[in-house]
């Protein structure tokens, strides 16, 4: 049995070697960001400069939390290379210390990590990531770079009034907010009646307040408007699962907001897997911290082959990509959230024990 001593010892190692990844890959993803975000925005808006440093901080949150699987991986190679090459792990065996002992604590600083990013890093990535929208649309309006294409998804609303289909460039406040609002509203004929183009639509009780409103019907000249009202009958969770990406909404968020989607009758299967998806990534990190031990662990004398470990880094991508394409089933609906989330890990989580148990039990 593996002592106080030496777990503490590997696991510290570990802890030590993400922590500087985590910070290395952060720093490089804040100036890539920055630089990117300056060259959008421009120097048509004062303090340009300030606004790009804050927007590219509260976006790189957003970004190491995708990076994380990948950074866990890396961790988990190096800190073994780094052990093995040092005899640590020689002696460690001779000493009667299987391999089984001498990962748990690895895996056991994987699962932290994992843990940390649920409850730490992922509700300052949702809340910094929303925040920057903000103030990215603040920025183009104030004489910024121009809006980019439409990326919201359009959708459709049926009331008293007819039929009227909505689109917007971007949203805010969790879809209750559009930027650059577009509203056609379809005659009975089939075609569009008049069309509303507003630079802000607030989903109120009822209604959609529209702000600085350009007007057209028919053929006529558009008319500029103040305010004006939209009757509707869609509820928030409905707006909510339509128009905002999961990603924006924290993981203590997320029960409550499926709840109440699936009290409407909305199936919010997109928010569903991605909830799961957060639930499974501890185990997704051990999974990553058992890959790792599958092209880490030969004796360093025989030669740590290069063709192995890239074998290693790419069996991690493959897991990730499979990941994000059952995820899409199950954001469609295709499969369910809970199998959609937790089949990749399970099946890469079965690979990784069977590789090890080969390799140390024969």
């Amino acid at each position: 049995m593996i002592g106080f001593t030496l777990g503490r010892y590997f696991f510290m190692r570990y802890v030590a070697l993400t922590f500087w990844f985590f910070t290395g890959a952060a720093a490089i993803v804040f100036i890539v960001s920055f630089t990117e975000i300056s060259g959008q925005i421009g120097a048509a808006i004062e303090d340009s400069t300030a606004m790009a440093l804050t927007i590219a901080a509260l976006q790189t949150p957003m970004i190491m939390q995708q990076a994380v699987p990948f950074i866990g991986l890396v961790s988990g190679i190096v800190t073994l290379v780094a052990l093995n090459r040092k005899y640590e792990l020689v002696v460690a065996r001779a000493a009667g210390i299987s391999a089984w002992q001498f990962l748990m604590p690895i895996c056991l600083g994987a699962f932290a990590f994992g843990l940390a990013t649920l409850f730490a890093l992922n509700p300052v990535a949702s809340l910094g990531f929303e925040r920057a929208q903000a103030l990215e649309v603040e920025a183009r309006s104030n004489g910024g770079a121009p809006a980019s294409q439409p990326s919201a998804p359009w959708i459709k609303q049926r009331t008293d009034e007819g039929e009227t289909i909505i689109g917007a460039q971007s949203t805010l406040n969790q879809g209750l907010t559009l930027v650059g609002a577009t509203f056609l509203r379809i005659g009975e004929d089939g075609r569009i009646a008049e069309r509303l183009d507003a630079e802000r639509a607030h989903l109120r009780d009822g209604y959609w307040e529209l702000l600085r409103v350009k007007r057209v019907r028919g053929g006529a000249q558009a008319d500029s408007l103040d305010t004006a009202r939209i009757a509707t009958n869609l509820v928030p969770e409905y707006v909510l699962e339509r128009l905002v990406r999961p990603e924006m909404i924290p993981i203590y968020d997320l029960p409550r907001k499926i709840a109440a989607a699936n009290s409407f009758g909305v199936r919010a299967n997109a928010f569903a897997t991605h909830f799961h998806s957060l639930v499974a990534l501890p185990a997704l990190l051990v999974t990553m911290a058992l890959i790792a031990a599958t092209v880490s662990m030969r004796f360093a004398r025989m030669g740590q082959s290069a063709t192995i470990i890239l074998g290693g880094v790419l069996a991690g991508f493959l897991l990730y990509v499979v990941s994000v394409l059952v995820k899409a089933f199950g954001s469609a609906g295709f499969v369910p959230p809970v199998v959609a989330a937790w089949f990749p890990v399970l099946v890469a989580g079965f690979f990784g024990v069977t590789f090890l148990l080969y390799k140390e039990d024969g």
